[in-house]
């Protein structure tokens, strides 16, 4: 049976990504089971990916991208327990869920509850548990704290808003004018990420400084969220759109930045954090964490902000739209009904 997939042809821009037919859908092996994908999403991860930039992806087009998925089992291969055709499951692909059908091992696959939406539950799968692993797997925050994270209005930001209102942690966000008002919405102070003097507008904000700066940018931004601390505060560093969008900034550069001041006597501590490198060093985390924001998902206590939700033939549009930075929270793509 035939089925569409989206290709990445060569690194680059999103012309790059073609719509293509595949003649036979794939035979799940050992241990593996058949997904046929529901939704997945264009995140700036995928941007990187997509330019060849994006450290975890040694592969060379061309391969099908897509980070993230949700999608109902279709096919079980041999040696496969506790699963059943039909049940709605999420992982965490990397690469592979621009697809109409994927084969992934069990083992990797978490469930998804009934009475969620398909989109709510992909906005949890990189979107929330990035945020989530360093604001408690890194950060090791608690109530009474403050945070600032740029590009609060995004996917992983507006995430990280909701997750601090939850453990009662006093939030600041830089973005755009335009998601200002999101931000408000979850309980945040925006900052905005075009004002002149930059460094000034976020010392207006934050007065004597945050326990925690949360910064996907790099480059200059490095320098600009280490001064935002209060003493004794942390830098987690999860992202270098700067260099990504030739905005300035280099990807060793900003690695031995953050080495060089986690090292130096200055009151602070530094971090970088990866959610593929955590995912291979504490494999276990990721569901119990995916399983928790699955049940505050369900229990109300988390509503992701989605952008709009696309078919997967809009891919190169979804990612002009990331890339731009014009997605107010999580940017969605409808693979399957």
């Amino acid at each position: 049976m035939p089925y569409l997939q989206v290709v990445l042809t060569d690194f680059g821009g999103p012309e790059r990504l073609e719509l293509r037919t595949v003649e036979d859908v794939p035979k799940p092996g050992p241990g593996e089971v058949r997904v046929r994908v529901l939704v997945t999403s264009a995140a700036f991860t995928d941007v990187m990916i997509r330019k060849g930039m994006y450290p975890d992806v040694k592969e060379k087009p061309p391969f099908v991208p897509g980070y993230d998925l949700v999608g109902v089992i279709e096919a079980l291969g041999s040696s496969v327990e506790g699963w059943s055709l039909g049940e709605r499951v999420a992982d965490l692909t990397t690469i592979g869920a621009y697809s109409e059908y994927i084969c992934l091992p069990a083992e990797r696959l978490t469930r998804v509850p009934d009475g969620v939406a398909d989109a709510d539950a992909l906005a949890m799968i990189l979107s929330a548990v990035t945020p989530y692993q360093m604001l408690h797997r890194v950060a090791k925050a608690r109530a009474g704290q403050s945070l600032l994270i740029h590009g609060a209005g995004g996917a992983v930001g507006s995430a990280m808003l909701q997750l601090a209102r939850d453990v009662g942690i006093a939030a600041y966000g830089t973005d755009v004018a335009a998601k200002h008002d999101l931000i408000r919405s979850f309980g945040a102070t925006p900052i905005d990420a075009e004002a002149d003097d930059k460094e000034a507008a976020i010392r207006d904000a934050v007065g004597d400084g945050v326990d925690f700066v949360f910064d996907p940018l790099g480059g200059e931004s490095l320098s600009r969220s280490l001064h935002a601390l209060k003493p004794g505060g942390m830098l987690i560093a999860f992202g270098f759109q700067n260099e990504v969008l030739g905005r300035g900034g280099s990807i060793p550069l900003d690695f031995v930045k953050l080495k060089l001041w986690d090292w130096l006597p200055n009151g602070h501590a530094t971090a970088f954090y990866s959610i593929g490198a955590m995912r291979r060093q504490h494999p276990e985390w990721f569901k119990e964490d995916l399983a928790t924001l699955f049940a505050m998902l369900a229990e109300g206590r988390l509503d992701p902000a989605i952008a709009e939700v696309v078919p997967l033939s809009e891919v190169r549009h979804a990612h002009e739209r990331v890339e731009a930075g014009e997605a107010p929270g999580k940017l969605v793509m409808r693979v399957s009904e």
